[in-house]
């Protein structure tokens, strides 16, 4: 007899554990399978762990520079092994907490892989040998994967996919980072920080290319001032792997091809969604490039198929993952005869973006060149750190906040931040996004002295020529 449930969640990393809690809250009968570990890759092998490790870095840098604070410390040195354990060790914790929601939400974990059969049907093969499982709706929300180039397979030894640079079986003496999103420059900030040498190698003419190109200019001097060497308008045209490291002839923008002797090289150049043989093409689901195509609630051509998450349209990013298996879930409950949801489309362009290298990107909406594609007539705002006392207090004087308003209406149309703990203040602006905020609610609200976050107030009041302290 096939197991028969309301919804089954194929996945349970951020968007599909996130889905069978808020489908078990609105009285849905739910599974969840997962072939791996619960949390899927951010807990376990992304987002989280990869946080832990920086904040380790984060704080051996300041230890390395303690002399400026006024205090003494000697003889300190970076245990790679020990840092390492610490991150596997927040995991682990984090895994145990999704664990215990499931059992506190109701939710039947079917550990092992899955394929779709049938519409409502799912074969889950595992411990337990081919269960097969029925509901009325399935998300299909299986993640992603490193994409490898070619030239560069991940071995695990000498080339490096982010889960392997989450687990070195040493510290990279030379390391070349290939590719300058959000992954592979936290990497290369991570190794810096601990003493690495390392070179980033961007094929667009910036690091971090999709961030708006003022806070790209900013942190390539930032992270060359630290000692990186950071080659954009490059790409890397083949690797040499043996025992003892890598050779890497890398083309510059120049036309002319250097080889270099590198330890260890880490391949970060995007994802591939996991939508191969898990039965899409049996049902007909429509994916492009395997993503996944779906509607502004989750739902695929297929009727009662669902997805979401890095399986869908980006950006491809955990907490747009959770954020769509809400959605998702609550529109499947309305489809059941809830008369209480009321489930809203995703609004990519309120969606934030955070980068964790150091100093830190956090970014919202539009770009000034994107705006200015757009045809918006703009009025923008930016305002430095050195302006700001906290910053200067904390000795994290570098960075600034940089605000893109319409001339005509005063509309927020993108945030884009780059410094200390920016993290951590770039929901200001997502909530004044979604709440259609303009100029006039952000000058006149009141924000608390002394703190980083009143650069982003003073960022508003420069782009309408009012700035207080520049």
């Amino acid at each position: 007899m096939a197991e028969q449930y309301d919804l089954i969640v194929l996945g349970s990393g951020p968007g599909g554990y996130v889905a069978a809690i808020r489908a078990a809250q609105l009285g849905l009968k739910t599974a969840i399978v997962e072939r791996e570990l619960l949390g899927g890759i951010c807990l376990n092998w992304g987002c989280i762990p990869t946080k832990a490790l920086l904040r380790s870095a984060e704080v051996y840098n300041h230890m390395k520079h303690a002399k400026a604070y006024g205090l003494a410390a000697d003889n300190i040195r970076a245990d790679i092994e020990a840092v390492v354990a610490r991150s596997r060790g927040v995991a682990k914790q984090l895994n145990q907490g999704v664990t215990h929601l499931m059992k506190k939400n109701k939710i039947t974990v079917h550990m092992g892989t899955g394929v779709l059969k049938a519409p409502g049907t799912l074969e889950v093969t595992g411990d337990k040998g081919v269960e097969t499982l029925t509901a009325k709706h399935i998300i299909v929300a299986t993640g992603a994967r490193a994409r490898d180039l070619p030239f560069a397979k991940a071995d695990g030894n000498r080339v490096w996919t982010y889960r392997h640079a989450m687990t070195p079986k040493e510290q990279p003496s030379k390391l070349l980072v290939i590719g300058s999103g959000a992954i592979g420059i936290e990497f290369a900030s991570f190794y810096n920080d601990m003493g690495t040498e390392v070179t980033v190698v961007e094929m667009m003419d910036r690091v971090v290319p999709v961030e708006d190109a003022d806070v790209s200019a900013f942190l390539e001097k930032a992270l060359v001032k630290q000692g990186m060497t950071i080659l954009t308008g490059a790409g890397v045209e083949s690797l040499d792997v043996s025992a003892s490291g890598v050779k890497a002839k890398i083309k510059g923008k120049d036309g002319k091809v250097v080889e270099s002797q590198f330890s260890h090289v880490i391949v970060a150049v995007g994802i591939v969604p996991n939508t191969e043989n898990i039965g899409l093409e049996t049902l007909g689901v429509k994916a492009e490039r395997g993503i996944i195509q779906i509607d502004g609630h989750g739902r695929t051509n297929v009727k009662g198929v669902w997805a979401i998450g890095d399986v869908t349209p980006g950006p491809w990013l955990a907490h747009k993952a959770s954020h769509e298996g809400v959605i998702a879930a609550e529109a499947i409950a309305q489809e059941l005869g809830n008369k209480d949801v009321h489930p809203h489309a995703m609004d990519r362009g309120n969606i934030p973006g955070c980068t964790y290298c150091h100093p830190q990107i956090a970014s919202v909406g539009l770009t000034e060149a994107k705006a200015k594609e757009a045809g918006y007539t703009l009025k923008v705002g930016t305002f430095p750190f050195i302006g700001n006392g906290k910053a200067i207090a904390l000795g994290e004087p570098e960075g600034f906040v940089k605000t893109v308003f319409d001339a005509k209406t005063g509309e927020l149309l993108g945030a884009h931040m780059i410094g200390a703990e920016v993290t951590e203040m770039i929901q200001g602006y997502v909530v004044g996004k979604t709440l259609e905020t303009t100029e006039a609610e952000l000058i006149n609200t009141v924000f608390p002295h002394p703190t980083i976050s009143e650069s982003m107030h003073e960022s508003v009041l420069a782009a309408y020529g009012r700035a207080l302290h520049i």
